[in-house]
């Protein structure tokens, strides 16, 4: 439970905050044992009319996430115990409440005896990432922390830069076909009909193209709160149901990876950050299937993710994972496979898993900006096809009449 106090401390300052604690007593031991002499506490759920609200744990950002693991794996790499480090990166997240409360709980179960990992898996703060504890727990018993933090720093923080770049790729595109819609969208519901009312006082035979563009801008203008309305359920829905049901989201990612081109880059994007995960937690010294299972926790696509987990089992029963993949319905990319077969026959499939993420992201990356490069002209030829269409149309007849 989380707790908000106001009180005193050893200097006589004014203070405020929160903490967690099991009940009530607990929280003011642990206020005690700071030096706080509290004037007020009560639970922070109190504090709102709608109580289910502060039951929601914090999803600390990848990047604060890898600011925060890097700033301590330096302060221990320093010298500096667990216990020290937590407390001064405290400091420098004072106008962030909620990771500040995060790091103030670690420290209170740190205080009580407990390692990081304990710590990390007691607190109801922040929603962690599964490979994230692991890694921690096997770093701490290897003695390996502050190597391992380095480590995960850097995960997130390409994984954060990835999802940026993929994001800022696809913004252009993106923008133009929604524009391209509402400009279409806006002659054919506006401009068409206002033509279209001059032919019709000419009582003559209009050309077909002509028809269709008017049979088109009768609809839309019949029809165009019913047209936007249809899509954003479609949409609404399609997001509902992508969440929520795991046969459609199935489905829709297998569908996916059967698209000419574009599946063949999110295969080989799933299977460069899965690599890339399992080359952490493999030098981490995590076994190799709890490996294969976080890393497979860590993918987007159902599809790929679903085959890693049903390896994962037959890992257990002493299969080479490149044997069960093999055999899997979904063709994954042979170079991929024959990687794995080499690493481990030759157990160095740490380096092997971390050459394939290297490859994967960077043959992703040029065949992104090759896309790119082909998608932009596409999208402006097609945008002004339409509208050049939608425009010789209306013109035909016009052209026809000065020719008799």
């Amino acid at each position: 439970m989380i707790f908000q106090y106001k009180g005193v401390d050893t200097l006589g300052k004014t203070v405020k905050g929160k903490i967690e604690a099991l009940d009530i007593s607990e929280a003011k031991k642990k206020l005690r044992s700071e030096g706080i002499i509290y004037t007020q506490i009560k639970d922070d759920q109190s504090l709102s009319l709608v109580p289910i609200s502060f039951k929601r744990r914090y999803k600390i950002p990848p990047k604060e996430l890898s600011n925060l693991s890097r700033e301590i794996a330096m302060y221990i790499k320093s010298g500096i115990s667990i216990v020290q480090a937590l407390k001064i990166t405290q400091n420098h997240y004072t106008q962030n409440k909620k990771l500040s409360l995060f790091i103030k709980t670690l420290n209170d179960y740190l205080d009580e005896g407990e390692n990081l990992y304990s710590a990390l898996t007691k607190q109801n703060v922040a929603i962690l990432p599964d490979f994230y504890v692991q890694s921690i727990k096997i770093s701490e018993d290897g003695g390996i922390l502050a190597e391992v933090l380095l480590e995960l720093a850097d995960f997130l923080k390409e994984q954060e830069k990835l999802k940026k770049e993929i994001k800022m790729a696809f913004a252009y595109p993106s923008f133009m076909i929604v524009v391209s819609f509402f400009m279409i969208a806006f002659m054919l519901t506006f401009v068409v009909p206002q033509i279209t009312a001059v032919f019709n006082s000419m009582h003559q035979e209009l050309p077909s193209p002509t028809k269709v563009v008017i049979f088109l801008g009768e609809f839309f203008q019949n029809n165009f709160i019913l047209i936007l309305g249809g899509l954003f359920l479609i949409i609404v829905l399609f997001s509902i149901f992508f969440q929520k049901s795991n046969r459609f989201r199935f489905f829709i990612d297998r569908l996916l990876l059967k698209i000419p081109f574009f599946g063949e880059m999110v295969q080989k994007s799933e299977l460069a950050r899965f690599s890339y995960m399992a080359a952490l937690l493999v030098k981490s010294g995590i076994p190799f299937v709890q490996t294969i299972n976080l890393s497979a926790n860590i993918l987007n696509n159902s599809v790929i993710k679903d085959l890693f987990l049903k390896a994962s089992r037959e890992v257990v029963e002493g299969k080479p994972l490149s044997s069960s993949l093999s055999k899997s319905n979904t063709q994954l990319d042979f170079g991929f496979i024959q990687a794995v077969a080499i690493g481990e026959e030759t157990s160095e499939i740490e380096s092997v898993f971390s050459n394939i993420s290297q490859l994967y992201f960077e043959e992703n990356r040029d065949k992104t900006s090759m896309l790119l490069s082909l998608l932009e002209p596409f999208l402006m030829l097609a945008v002004g096809g339409s509208i050049g269409f939608i425009v010789a149309a209306m013109l035909l007849p016009i052209f026809s009449m000065s020719i008799q």
